[in-house]
């Protein structure tokens, strides 16, 4: 299915989006740290053959969204700039869907703005003590000597994003080097690898106050992938139990990038969110 490319103007740059059908109930599908919107290609468009309208979004500084020097790419930030790319894209109200990353932006969003938020998907959200997730906190630990190493190298962010992106996978087979190539793309040579770690030391704690998980009145769905090592398993149940309006879906086998290993129960799981908010 071919989508529309939008640009979305947000201040102090534009974010790149990809609308797939129109009518329905707009979907809004945020990827998480080290992946861009291609995590959705094959969410988006059974979004839309079930009748709704699908935006996959490329988070400011991320894809190919711009990446504006000296922007704040952190978690609130990326919540406002959510909100302007909306108003821009004329959707008053929306089920935001966000792994990893994107999840913290979408739950920011719901507690500052829940006009905006009509439900609430969580995959694989770090949050509490384990925000920053520990492939983000290792990058942020080392960044002087990563950054000090790729000057030096023309590997571009291979060497530090690789290894996140296999470890987000519990079957290798679900990340192989030619996709591994794919989400590399955005970040070749000196540049993209400094940008890497500019994006990584951008995600703070702070941005996400614990006390704002118990504003968010959205119906919330949270999906978790068991095999995730990147943050604690405990951690879905704290989330679930923080949220007022929340239930947990835990999925075995699969780690982080549930998109990416397993796309046909999770499109499954959305549509059936949208359904019972529909029918409720």
């Amino acid at each position: 299915m071919q989508a529309d490319v939008l640009r979305a103007p947000v201040g102090p740059g534009a974010m790149h989006v990809e609308r797939y059908g129109h009518g329905g109930t707009a979907v809004i599908l945020l990827h998480g740290f080290g992946t861009c919107n291609f995590l959705w290609r094959a969410i988006a468009p059974v979004i839309t053959a079930a009748g709704h309208t699908a935006y996959s979004v490329d988070l400011l500084g991320h894809g190919q969204s711009d990446r504006p020097m000296d922007a704040d790419f952190g978690i609130a930030a990326q919540a406002e700039y959510l909100d302007a790319a909306m108003t821009v894209l004329r959707v008053s109200r929306a089920v935001i869907v966000g792994v990893d990353f994107g999840g913290d932006v979408a739950m920011k969003l719901a507690a500052n703005r829940p006009d905006r938020v009509e439900k609430l998907v969580l995959i694989n959200t770090p949050a509490f003590d384990e925000l920053p997730a520990r492939d983000i906190t290792q990058m942020q630990r080392r960044t002087a000597r990563f950054a000090f190493s790729l000057t030096r190298g023309v590997m571009g962010a291979a060497p530090l994003l690789e290894g996140v992106l296999k470890g987000s996978v519990a079957d290798p087979e679900h990340m192989p080097m030619k996709l591994v190539a794919r989400y590399l793309a955005p970040f070749v040579g000196k540049d993209g690898a400094n940008h890497l770690l500019t994006l990584a030391s951008a995600v703070h704690r702070a941005d996400l106050d614990e006390d704002e998980y118990p504003e968010i009145h959205a119906p919330t769905l949270i999906i978790w992938g068991d095999e995730d090592k990147w943050v604690d398993p405990k951690l879905a149940d704290r989330l679930v139990n923080a949220i007022p309006d929340a239930r947990l879906v835990r999925l075995a086998g699969v780690a982080r990038l549930v998109p990416e290993e397993n796309p046909e129960h999770l499109s499954e799981l959305l549509l059936d969110f949208i359904k019972r908010r529909a029918a409720a």
